[in-house]
Order: structure tokens, then C-alpha cells, then sequence
């Protein structure tokens, strides 16, 4: 039995975008554009791009907040212990998807409302759900608020976010997300908006509640060195397509694909005298990989290092 909590297989995301206000002519945005992978339980996956790649599409996606356009999404019911398809989710399936799969989005200031207490916003999950009586649903919030550090949680329960540092509110948004006990966790970026000294304690935090609490995650973000902190495998994503996934070591340390090797060589390094060198790109290596595969769309180089076979040249090399 295969004990992969996710697997995502051609994913495609694409959105109609009208050329003027008043055209009829619709331009097609392929945000994402069949990409493929699988998060076993206890795993962390880095998915990582710049700006603009779908790395948000596709969170948004898995979690059914925006309907995908094709592919197939199945994940691990812990109920019946078998893989389903969320294309066939009844409304106990969804239910059960809702409570397992959670999302923590990349801003503090804008995910949680303004209008409800600490206490309500973090409980507000276990009441849509039924989850615990009163008194258990209380407790609960409480003890979240221990496991996130917002201690002591008396201070905290009848405070609105406004009311609350950056870190804090981030802090909420895990604790609102991990009191349903979910299995799977997508974090949309959410250390980006917090100052740095800050970071190091959040990420902290998140890879002790995965042991804790047997949490996996699909963690998104620009920044490698992030990614490396926090994750096992790290799939690098670029327009639409994911076209380099690998063990976090093996992809910094023998990146094959083009745009790898130039989003590694753009990793500031903290010396002022440093002048960084101009990155030439050389499509020679995976040239070879193409001709030698040329019926595969991920070719596996060994050590379950994987390289996309697409044609990235026409955006990669300069004019």
C-alpha cells in the first residue's frame, strides 16, 4: 500500500482574461500547466519559484479553493485508509478533506478577521466541525495556544488581531490551522511578511508540531535558503510547470536544469566586497538528458533526482 498522503498527477490550472473591457476575444493564462508529485506522510515538500510562477495556483487547487481545470488530485482518507480522488468527494468526503487538509496564507494582516477575538477566530474551525462539547472546544483553543507559544493563552483569548505583533498574528494563524489536527498543511509563504529575527522561531515551531503532531507539509516559498531549512525534497517551479524536483541536498548541490542553477547562483551572499558573477546559461547537460529521453516528460537522473524534459530556452536565454 502506498503511504503517499498526496498525489497530484497533471495538474492544470488555466484562467480566461479578457484583452480590453469591451473585447470578446478571451486570452488563456496558463498558471499552472500540468505539473506532477507526490508527498508521502511525515514529509515536507518545498515548492519554490519566482514570483509569478503558480506556486499560489497551486495550493489554491489542492485545497478546492479554486476548481482546477484538469488532472487528477487524490489524497489519503484516514477513515477508509485508501487514496480518493477529490473529484468524487460527497459532503462527508468533504467533511473529512476539510479536516485533514489545511492552509496557512502567506499574510497575517489579511487571513484573519479583524472583527472576532483571538479566542473565536482559532475556535471558529472546531464549531463549523462539531468538534468536542463546550467546555472541550474551550480547552482545545487553549492548549493551541500553549503549543504555539502565546503563552500564557489567558492573555491572548479576548485580544483582535490588531491588538497583536506581526509574529503573533502569524503565530494564530498556525495555531487556527493545527487545532484541527490535519495531516497535511500547505503554507503559502508564511514567514515571508515577518521581520527576520522573527522567521527562525516560526520555522522552528512548524517542524516541531510536524513531529508532534505527525503533520505534513507542502511549503512555498522563493527563498532556497528557507527551503532548505525546512524541507526534505524541494520541486522547483517556473511558468506553470515544475521542471526540477529532487532530495533538498541532492537539487542544491548538482542542480542540472538551467533555471535551477541561475535561481541558485541568485542567493545573496551576505559579504559587501562579494561581486557576483554573471550566470551564463548552458543547456548542453540537459540537451543530452532530452536526446537520450525523448518520449519522457521527467527524466530521472539517479537518486531520485527528476529534470523536466520542456522548452524553456525562448524565456531563458536572453536577446
Amino acid at each position: 500500500m502506498s503511504n503517499n498522503l498526496i498525489e497530484v498527477r497533471n495538474l492544470v490550472k488555466h484562467f480566461e482574461v479578457s484583452k480590453s473591457v469591451f473585447s470578446r476575444n478571451k486570452k488563456i493564462v496558463k498558471a499552472v500547466d500540468g505539473i506532477s508529485f507526490d508527498i508521502k506522510a511525515g514529509e515536507t515538500l518545498g515548492l519554490v519559484g519566482q514570483s509569478g510562477c503558480g506556486k499560489t495556483t497551486t495550493a489554491r487547487s489542492l485545497c478546492l479553493l479554486d476548481p482546477k481545470t484538469s488532472g487528477s488530485v487524490n489524497f489519503y482518507n484516514p477513515d477508509t485508509q485508501n487514496m480518493e480522488s477529490i473529484d468524487n468527494i460527497d459532503e462527508d468526503g468533504m467533511r473529512i478533506f476539510r479536516r485533514n487538509m489545511q492552509m496557512i496564507f502567506q499574510d497575517p494582516y489579511e487571513s484573519l478577521n479583524p472583527r472576532w477575538t483571538i479566542k473565536d477566530i482559532i475556535k471558529e474551525p472546531l464549531d463549523i466541525h462539531n468538534i468536542g462539547s463546550f467546555n472541550e472546544r474551550e480547552e482545545a483553543v487553549m492548549e493551541i495556544l500553549r503549543t504555539v507559544g502565546l503563552t500564557p493563552p489567558e492573555n491572548y483569548l479576548n485580544r483582535y488581531p490588531h491588538e497583536i505583533s506581526g509574529g503573533q498574528r502569524q503565530r494564530v494563524s498556525i495555531a487556527r490551522t493545527l487545532v484541527m489536527k490535519p495531516k497535511f498543511v500547505i503554507c503559502d509563504e508564511p514567514t515571508s511578511m515577518l521581520d527576520v529575527s522573527i522567521r527562525i522561531s516560526i520555522m522552528d515551531l512548524m517542524l516541531n508540531l510536524a513531529k508532534e503532531l505527525d503533520v505534513s507539509y507542502l511549503y512555498i516559498t522563493h527563498d532556497l535558503a528557507v527551503a532548505r531549512y525546512m524541507c526534505n525534497r524541494i520541486a522547483v517551479m517556473f511558468n506553470g510547470k515544475i521542471v526540477e524536483i529532487a532530495e533538498t541536498e541532492e537539487l542544491l548541490q548538482n542542480p542540472i536544469h538551467p533555471y535551477t542553477k541561475r535561481l541558485i547562483s541568485s542567493i545573496p551572499i551576505p559579504d559587501p566586497k562579494y561581486v557576483r558573477e554573471r550566470y551564463e546559461i548552458n543547456f548542453d547537460e540537459l540537451d543530452k538528458i532530452v536526446k537520450d529521453n525523448p518520449n519522457e516528460q521527467m527524466v530521472d537522473v539517479g537518486n531520485n533526482h527528476f529534470v523536466a524534459t520542456h522548452e524553456t530556452k525562448e524565456y531563458l536565454i536572453e536577446s
